[in-house]
């Protein structure tokens, strides 16, 4: 009988669990489906560009995962039974199913976080997602010279979306609004090319604004200050998924699902999470952050321990860290903070056009890693060995 490993989720890190444990277990052994409410690949880095009006290469999973072994369900999860080993899902044309796993994989990520700010959810435009970037194009696309856009958070996402918009519609007041100073996390060398290039674009920036209220025309300040805004766009953090939180899983307060070094439940053993989803710890015992630059890692080391763990293998024992952090400012510039293994800015930065040449590299890397899930890696299709039933651990070896 054939290991069912289901995998929810194909964003990055969920398309390129799928595609890596195909590449690594033996196809007569394991059953590998990929559940996934969209039919092609969200280049989530990329939804600014997609804003303000770039068409992105579409990518069909239907093609991407051709010839790999991994079945395509598209559906839309909307519960998990970790007791019963179950996954709850509404298909495209309405009808309900449920899929029995051996293993799971939850990778569902994450999606915009009003933070619970007035008026935000009502008249905000979000990038975290594909509609969201689709209706803020729209919006953008009808709004007259000399209109106003406020770009709420100062983190990597607001700083992309503001320099962006400013790049493509030079005719608009763009302005950003963020808790705390421009760049504050970054080097001397990178705060400055940062007060550079948002000079250049003619952006203005309202520093240590934490915005308490958002209206149709205008956003609030803690201070009490009215900012206009025909458009708002609200990029103060993410969200994860709410199924898990539904689930006897252990999560954290925010519902993201707590994990073991290789991304393994520490409640349920039978469940991997990745990316977003995941409660992981890096250097420092520090939680990684909700980024792609963190979840590929982990969807990397939960491929290779489930494989380890079916066949008899080693255990992955690669520590995740970081290196640098890849900001685009438009088209044309960019800014590449180099970083401590935890995360924290060095005084090294590459600017200027080799850093958006170098974004763009990081940006396609990714991209391609996702298009070409069996690509890149050595073919070892191991077999699966007699797992106790309890437990999931190996009890004895194939011949």
């Amino acid at each position: 009988m054939q290991h069912r490993v289901i995998v929810l989720g194909a964003g990055y890190t969920g398309a390129i669990a799928a595609g890596r444990l195909a590449k690594r277990l033996h196809r007569d052994d394991v059953a590998i489906t990929l559940v996934n409410a969209e039919p092609d690949f969200v280049e989530r880095v990329r939804m600014h560009q997609l804003a303000v009006g770039q068409d992105l290469r579409p990518r069909p999973f239907s093609e991407m995962f051709a010839g790999t072994g991994v079945e395509l369900r598209l559906a839309k999860v909307t519960g998990v039974d970790v007791d019963r080993k179950t996954v709850a899902v509404v298909d495209a044309d309405g009808g309900a199913g449920e899929l029995e796993y051996d293993t799971l994989v939850y990778a569902l990520g994450s999606g915009w976080h009003d933070q619970g700010v007035p008026g935000a959810a009502e008249h905000a435009h979000e990038v975290a997602s594909r509609p969201g970037a689709l209706r803020l194009r729209e919006r953008l696309a009808g709004l007259d010279a000399g209109q106003p856009v406020v770009v709420v958070g100062g983190g990597l996402t607001g700083l992309e979306v503001a320099t962006e918009i400013a790049e493509a519609r030079p005719d608009l007041a763009v302005a950003l609004a963020t808790r705390g100073g421009l760049g504050d996390w970054l080097s001397d060398k990178g705060r400055g090319h940062l007060r550079k290039i948002f000079g250049k674009l003619g952006i203005t920036v309202h520093e240590h604004a934490a915005v308490t209220g958002v209206e149709a025309d205008r956003v609030t300040t803690a201070d009490g200050k009215a900012i206009p805004a025909a458009v708002t766009v609200w990029t103060t953090g993410f969200a994860v998924h709410p199924v898990a939180r539904a689930t006897a899983l252990e999560v954290t307060d925010t519902g993201r699902i707590v994990v073991d070094g290789t991304m393994r439940s520490v409640s349920h053993p039978d469940v991997y999470a990745i990316g977003d989803a995941a409660m992981a710890v890096g250097p420092g015992d520090k939680p990684l952050r909700m980024s792609c630059a963190s979840g590929v890692p982990t969807a990397w080391q939960a491929a290779d321990a489930i494989a380890a763990r079916l066949t008899g293998g080693k255990l992955p024992n690669t520590p995740i860290r970081y290196f640098n952090q890849c900001i685009s400012l438009g088209r044309r510039e960019g800014l590449i903070q180099y970083v401590t293994a935890d995360d924290r800015a060095v005084g090294a930065a590459l600017t200027g056009r080799l850093a958006a040449v170098y974004k763009e590299l990081v940006c396609k890397g990714a991209a391609w890693g996702v298009a070409n899930p069996t690509l890149g890696l050595p073919t070892r299709r191991r077999r699966v060995v007699r797992e106790a039933v309890r437990t999931g651990s190996v009890v004895k070896a194939s011949a």
